[in-house]
Parts: C-alpha cells; structure tokens; sequence
C-alpha cells in the first residue's frame, strides 16, 4: 500500500498516492458515471419526457453517492486511521468537517 497523505512541496495541496488498481478503478467508476451524465444530455436534445429523464439524474446521484463512499471509506481506513494513530488528532476535525460538506 502506498504511503498515506502528504502535502505538496507548495504546503498548498494534500495528496493521496493510490496503487494503480485503486486508480483504474475509481476512473472506471467516473467514467461510467460520465456516460451517465452524456446519456441525460442526449435525452435532453431528444426532448424525453421530464420524468424520464429526472429518473436518469437520480440514478446518477445515486452513483456519485456511491463513489463518494467508496472514496471515503477508503480515506477513513487509510489516512484518517494512520493520522490518529501518530497522534494528529486534528485529522477527526477534519473528518468531521468533510462530513457537514458533503451530507448537504
């Protein structure tokens, strides 16, 4: 497994090295949800019916939300617990932070 988070030689961003299978298939998982989103804008210049196509919207609502806890059960497991287990007790705040943003 690849070290944990780190923060970029500016001090600006924070990054998470992932193995290649982690990445290919989080990127698997955008595209899908990409062509999702290509599929609404076809049925919009189609002129679907309106119910029709909020269904397709609410499917890909349910895919990101999907993603979104794929994305942080994996950041939970990994750098929330390493963070904690070094004594950053800061890494809870921001957890917690992350978790009013997006439950909105």
């Amino acid at each position: 497994m690849p070290e944990c988070c780190h923060i970029d030689e500016n001090g600006r961003h924070k990054h998470k090295p992932r193995t290649p299978e982690q990445v290919k298939a989080l990127v698997n998982r955008l595209n899908r949800i990409e062509g999702q989103i290509c599929g609404i804008k076809k049925m919009i210049e189609d002129n679907r019916y309106c119910p029709d196509v909020l269904m397709q919207v609410s499917s890909v609502q349910a895919s990101l939300n999907s993603f979104n806890k794929e994305l942080l059960q994996t950041h939970i497991k990994s750098c929330v617990v390493d963070d904690i287990k070094a004594g950053n007790e800061e890494a809870v705040d921001e957890l917690c932070e992350l978790l009013k943003k997006t439950m909105k």
